[in-house]
């Protein structure tokens, strides 16, 4: 069973999510603009805070260049932008086919900016010890009431991201599902393997990917940070081998 913390979660993102895009679209453009600036730096503080985590910084570095380097080779982010415009398109049904006046550039730009509100939504909702602690506590025990806290922050956060940032905040649900569903049902399994110096270090590791999303939603410098991914995986597989 995937747990009930997991789908309380899902729940209160899709609420909130939708709840952010009926409220988005009457809001003023300068207030959106604002709402947007303050997720930047509100994201930007998270990761910091997240990446003090760590206590061998270089462990995050060497996570951050192969997983860098693992990422730009398999071109994650260039598939990434490849499943927003199909998750675009599945949700609009046959719109933006239909829709001849509309430019094929504007068409990329709309997918481009759905598959940015997928991957930072889903970022932020799944990186940090919340995740992985809830949901091994919930498949070991039963006992969801981390997640449940966790559920709640993700609620008022997908309502604010997708005031701003639009439905591709909404299926971030789907990256909720599967990645808690999968740790609360391997549960004993990453109890088992996952030790807390690892633990602190994807996450550390998770929360400099974090400041790179900061840094786009202020639009100061946009990091391709889907290419970045591997490094979370990378980091515990470091740590194991220099334990």
């Amino acid at each position: 069973m995937i747990g009930i913390g997991t789908l309380i979660n899902v729940v209160t993102v899709l609420v909130g999510g939708t709840l952010g895009i009926l409220l988005g679209a009457r809001l003023p453009e300068r207030m959106r603009e604002t709402i947007m600036h303050s997720l930047g730096l509100l994201t930007l503080v998270i990761g910091i805070q997240l990446s003090f985590e760590t206590d061998t910084i270089l462990i995050v570095l060497a996570s951050l260049l192969l997983g860098g380097i693992a990422g730009e080779w398999l071109c994650i982010e260039d598939r990434i932008n490849q499943l927003g415009r199909w998750l675009e398109h599945k949700s609009a049904g046959n719109n933006v086919r239909s829709t001849s006046n509309r430019s094929q550039d504007a068409i990329h730009s709309g997918a481009s900016r759905f598959s940015h509100a997928f991957l930072t939504a889903s970022l932020v909702f799944c990186v940090g010890p919340m995740t992985i602690l809830g949901s091994i506590q919930d498949g070991l025990s039963g006992d969801y009431t981390l997640l449940a806290v966790k559920a709640t922050l993700d609620g008022f956060a997908a309502l604010a991201f997708a005031s701003t940032l639009g439905p591709g905040v909404l299926f971030s649900a789907l990256t909720v599902l599967i990645y808690q569903g999968a740790l609360t049902l391997g549960a004993g399994w990453a109890s088992a393997v996952l030790t807390d110096p690892m633990i602190a270090e994807m996450t550390a590791t998770g929360g400099v990917l974090m400041l790179a999303l900061g840094l786009g939603l202020l639009e100061i410098k946009q990091i391709r940070a889907g290419n970045l991914l591997p490094a979370i995986v990378v980091a515990p597989l470091i740590v194991a081998v220099v334990e």
